[in-house]
C-alpha cells in the first residue's frame, strides 16, 4: 500500500497574482450577478433541460427539498424558491459527470490525495459500489452483496460493538437516519459522531437547560411580526440565503435590523431580490441592517452581558423615576427560576472590562440595548460564530437569558432562532441521531421493536476520532459527509484514520476522506435528493425537518445518475442484515414502502402523530415546540437563567496574538467547494488568504498581498505545534485584534482538544495565532 502525504495542513490549490485575484465588490448580495452564478452552475454540470426541470421543483410542494441549507420554505411558494447556493448545491448533485470504475482504475488513492477538494468531487457522481484493494492503491468494483457480506462480517467480528463508530451527515433524511440509528442500537452501540456535534452541538446542549427544548422557538410567520431582529454570528448571504428574503420583508416595514458581527457581510448589508423585477431593473437595493456592530472574535459573551447589564441599569432608572420597567417581571415571576443569580452576575461584572473584552464601547453596547428594549417583539438569529468556542454552550444561554428578560420566547413574533446549516441537520437528531439517549427513546425502541437497545452514553464528533486515534474504535461507517476534513485537527485526524479496521462510506461524490483507506475500505453510492427512488412498494417520498421544526416530504424526479445507486434506507437495511442475521426488524418490508419507516418514526416518537396522513399535506407540518407556548420541559417546569462566569468565550491570550475565525466562502457549502471564488468579499481563484484588519498588518509589519504565516498559539502565547504557511494576506474591514481564513484551510490550526468542553463543538471560531512574514516567500512577494 502506498502512503498519502504525512502532511495532511494544507490543501493544494494554485495561487494566481494577487491583484487580479483579489479585487473589492461593490454589487449588492443577490442581484444579476446570483442569477449569472446561477446560470454558470447550470452550464457547469447540467444539461438545459435536466436543470431546468430540476430547479423548477427546488423547495415546492411537490418536489424535492434542496440538499443545502435548513431555512423553511413559505407557506406559499414562488415559480422558484431557491436561491444561488441552493441551485449551486443542486446542480452539482444532478450534474452530468460520473466518477466510474474506468476512473478509479486509471488512478491510485496516492494520486488523488494531491487533487484538490474542488477537483475531487466535481469529478462527478459515483456509479458502483467500490471497495479498496491496497496492493494496487485503488478502488476496484464489487458487488452489493459482496460488501455487504464483508462489511457485515467485519463489524460481527469486532470484539465490542462500542468499537465502531456510526457518522450521519446532515442532508441524511427522517427515514434514512431513523433506520441508521435502530441498526446501531441493535448491534449494541450508541457511538453517533454527527455533523451537528461540529455546528450547533451547544444549541442542543445549553437551549434544554434553559427553555426546556433543544430548537428554535420562532416560525417563518413571526418574521411578519417582529418589532426587531438581532443577527448575531451569521451570515446569510452565503450560508443560508433563503433568508435575505425574509430579512428584506422585515426591513421594508421598518423594523430594525440589528447586526453584531466582527465581518462586514454583503448579504447583511444591502440585498436585491432576484424575485423582484423592480429591484432588478433599477438596481435598486433594500437595507437589510440597520445598525452594524462589529465586535471582536471572542467577544460575544462580553456584548451580551453588556447588553444586559445596560438593560439592568436602564430599568432601575425608570423604576426610580416611577415608570413600570424595562423587565416583563409577570413573565419572570411567572415563567423563570435564576433571575436573582443572572442580576448578581451582570452587576459583577464592570463597564471596563466588557468594553476591554467586547471591543465594543459601551455607548455602542447601549445602542444595541435600547433598540432591544424598546421593541416589543424581539428575534434573535444566531450561528456559528455563537456556537463554536469553548463556551459556546454558555453563549447560547446568555442569548436565551436576554429574551428571557423580557419575556421574548412564547409569544408572536418573538423567539430564539438557531440557523441550522444542512437541510435535515435538525431533523437526524429528532430521530434519534444522538450519541447520549434518553429514556423516552430507550423504551420507544423497546416497545416497538422488541430489542434492549444500549443506555451507555456513546461518542460525538471529538470523541470518535479520539478513541479512532488511541486504537479503541477500529470502524467507521459515514453515512455522507467527509468527516476527515469536516472535523479540527487533520493533524491528528488523518493519521489516526489510516488505523482503521474498516471504513465505509455511503456518498454520492468522492471527497478526501474516502483517500484516506482502511484496511477494508468501500464507496457504497447513493441516491441524491434530487433523484427517482423506486423501491418494491413504487416510488417513494422521504422528509426533511427545516430549522424551524417543519416537516415536508421530499421527493427526487430525476433519473438515477447510475442504475448501480441505491437509496440511502436501501443501503443501511443492507448492512443491518449483513451485520444482524437474528435482527428483529423488518428491514425489508420497511424498505418496500417508506410508509412503514415513518409509521416507526410515529411509534418511537409519539410527536410525529399521523405520521404519513400529516405528511400529504401541502407544505407538510409542525412538530410540537413546547417552549414556543411556554410550556417549559425542564426539571422544575420553569425557564432558567443561567448565568456564565467571567467574559472571555474562549481562554484569554496575551496581548500581541490575533483572534482567528475560519469562515466559509460564498463558492463553497461545508466542505463541498463549488469553486475558488469569494464574490462578496473580492476574492476570485484562490482560498489560500488571510483576511486581516488593515491597522493589525501595519502593526505587524506587514502589507496587503504579502505572504504570511499564520501560527496557532496557547493563550500563553506559545506555539501550539500547528500553522499553515505562505498564506496571503488581505487587508479587510474585520474587527481590530481579529483574523480569518476559509474553512477546512484552517481546520489545522484548531487541535482537537480545544473544544467545548460541555458540548464537544470544536472551537473554529477562535484560535489564538500570531502572523509573520513568510520565511517560505522571497522578500516583497506579493502573492504572486
Amino acid at each position: 500500500m502506498k502512503t498519502p502525504p504525512k502532511d495532511p495542513g494544507t490543501i493544494p490549490a494554485k495561487a494566481p497574482e494577487f491583484d487580479r485575484s483579489v479585487r473589492p465588490y461593490d454589487g449588492p448580495a443577490g442581484g444579476w450577478d446570483a442569477l449569472k452564478a446561477v446560470a454558470g452552475a447550470v452550464r457547469g454540470q447540467m444539461a438545459i433541460p435536466r436543470s431546468v426541470g430540476a430547479l423548477h421543483r427546488v423547495n415546492q410542494p411537490v418536489g424535492f427539498d434542496c440538499p443545502g441549507c435548513a431555512w423553511p420554505d413559505p407557506r406559499h411558494t414562488s415559480s422558484f424558491e431557491f436561491c444561488e447556493n441552493g441551485a449551486k448545491a443542486v446542480t452539482w448533485e444532478a450534474t452530468a459527470k460520473r466518477t466510474t470504475p474506468e476512473f478509479f482504475a486509471a488512478h491510485t488513492l496516492s494520486e488523488l490525495w494531491d487533487w484538490s477538494d474542488h477537483d475531487l468531487e466535481n469529478e462527478g457522481r459515483l456509479t458502483h459500489p467500490m471497495a479498496y484493494d491496497a496492493a494496487r492503491d485503488k478502488y476496484l468494483p464489487v458487488s452489493w452483496d459482496e460488501a455487504a457480506a464483508r462489511i457485515g462480517a467485519a463489524l460481527s467480528a469486532l470484539p465490542k460493538p462500542e468499537m465502531a463508530e456510526f457518522y450521519t451527515s446532515g442532508r441524511t433524511s427522517n427515514e434514512a437516519a431513523f433506520l441508521y440509528q435502530l441498526f446501531v442500537r441493535e448491534y449494541g452501540c450508541n457511538n453517533f459522531p454527527d455533523c451537528s456535534n461540529m455546528c450547533h452541538e451547544a444549541t442542543s446542549t445549553g437551549l434544554p437547560e434553559s427553555i426546556g427544548v433543544g430548537k428554535g422557538t420562532v416560525s417563518l410567520e413571526d418574521f411578519e411580526h417582529a418589532d426587531a431582529v438581532f443577527c448575531i454570528g451569521h451570515n446569510p448571504g452565503t450560508n443560508h440565503p433563503r433568508m435575505l428574503a425574509t430579512l428584506r420583508g422585515v426591513s421594508l416595514r421598518g423594523a430594525p435590523i440589528v447586526v453584531i458581527n466582527p465581518m462586514p457581510e454583503r448579504g447583511l448589508e444591502r440585498f436585491v431580490s432576484p424575485q423582484d423585477p423592480a429591484e432588478m431593473l433599477t438596481g435598486h437595493a433594500v437595507r437589510i441592517a440597520s445598525t452594524y456592530f462589529k465586535p471582536r472574535i471572542g467577544g460575544d459573551l462580553a456584548v451580551l452581558k453588556g447588553m444586559m447589564k445596560w438593560l439592568l441599569e436602564a430599568d432601575a432608572a425608570d423604576l426610580a423615576d416611577g415608570g413600570e420597567g424595562l423587565l416583563d417581571r409577570p413573565f419572570i415571576a411567572g415563567h423563570t427560576r435564576g433571575f436573582e443569580a443572572l442580576a448578581a452576575d451582570l452587576q459583577a461584572s464592570s463597564w471596563d472590562a466588557i468594553e476591554r473584552h467586547s471591543g465594543l464601547s459601551r455607548d455602542e453596547i447601549a445602542s444595541a440595548a435600547g433598540i432591544y428594549a424598546s421593541a416589543g417583539r424581539v428575534i434573535v438569529c444566531y450561528g456559528m460564530g455563537i456556537t463554536q468556542h469553548r463556551h459556546g454552550t454558555e453563549n447560547v444561554q446568555q442569548l436565551a437569558n436576554l429574551l428571557l428578560l423580557r419575556g421574548n420566547i412564547g409569544k408572536p413574533g418573538a423567539g430564539i432562532c438557531p440557523l441550522r446549516g444542512h437541510s435535515n441537520v435538525q431533523g437526524d437528531r429528532t430521530v434519534g441521531i444522538t450519541e447520549k439517549p434518553g429514556a423516552a427513546l430507550l423504551e420507544g425502541i423497546r416497545r416497538t421493536y422488541g430489542f434492549e437497545p444500549p443506555a451507555a452514553h456513546g461518542h460525538d464528533a471529538v470523541a470518535a476520532v479520539k478513541a479512532i486515534a488511541e486504537g479503541r474504535s477500529k470502524a467507521l461507517v459515514c453515512l455522507g459527509g467527509n468527516l476527515a476534513v469536516a472535523i479540527s485537527d487533520p493533524q491528528a485526524t488523518f493519521p489516526a484514520m489510516r488505523k482503521l479496521e474498516l471504513a465505509v462510506h455511503i456518498a454520492t461524490k468522492l471527497n478526501r476522506s474516502h483517500l484516506i483507506p482502511a484496511r477494508q475500505a468501500f464507496l457504497l453510492p447513493c441516491l441524491g435528493r434530487t433523484e427517482l427512488d423506486i423501491q418494491a412498494g413504487g416510488p417513494q417520498s422521504v422528509t426533511v425537518e427545516d430549522s424551524m421544526s417543519m416537516v415536508h416530504a421530499s421527493q427526487g424526479r430525476l433519473k438515477p445518475a447510475s442504475e448501480h445507486l441505491r437509496s440511502e434506507p436501501a443501503i443501511v437495511a443492507l448492512l443491518a442484515r449483513a451485520t444482524l442475521p437474528q435482527s428483529k426488524v423488518d428491514w425489508e418490508g420497511m424498505v418496500a414502502d417508506y410508509d412503514r419507516i415513518r409509521d416507526g418514526i410515529e411509534a418511537v416518537f409519539p410527536i410525529f402523530a399521523d405520521f404519513n396522513a400529516r405528511i400529504r399535506m401541502p407544505g407538510g407540518f409542525h412538530l410540537d415546540n413546547a417552549a414556543a407556548r411556554r410550556r417549559w420541559n425542564t426539571p422544575d417546569g420553569k425557564a432558567r437563567f443561567l448565568p456564565a462566569p467571567g467574559l472571555d468565550e474562549d481562554p484569554p491570550a496575551v496581548d500581541g496574538l490575533l483572534k482567528l475565525a475560519t469562515v466559509r466562502s460564498h463558492d463553497q457549502y461545508n466542505t463541498t467547494i463549488y469553486g475558488l471564488d469569494d464574490r462578496y468579499r473580492g476574492i476570485h481563484g484562490r482560498r489560500d488568504v488571510v483576511f486581516v484588519n488593515p491597522d493589525d498588518l501595519a502593526e505587524r509589519g506587514l502589507r496587503e498581498g504579502d505572504r504570511i504565516d499564520v501560527e496557532a498559539c496557547r493563550p500563553d502565547g506559545m506555539p501550539n505545534g500547528r500553522s499553515v504557511r505562505g498564506y496571503v494576506a488581505v487587508a479587510f474591514g474585520i474587527s481590530r485584534g481579529s483574523a480569518a481564513m476559509y474553512y477546512p484551510e484552517g481546520n489545522g490550526l484548531v487541535a482537537l482538544d480545544d473544544h467545548d468542553p460541555r458540548s464537544g463543538t470544536p472551537g473554529y471560531k477562535s484560535v489564538p495565532v500570531r502572523l509573520s512574514a513568510s520565511a517560505s516567500a522571497a522578500q516583497g512577494d506579493r502573492g504572486l
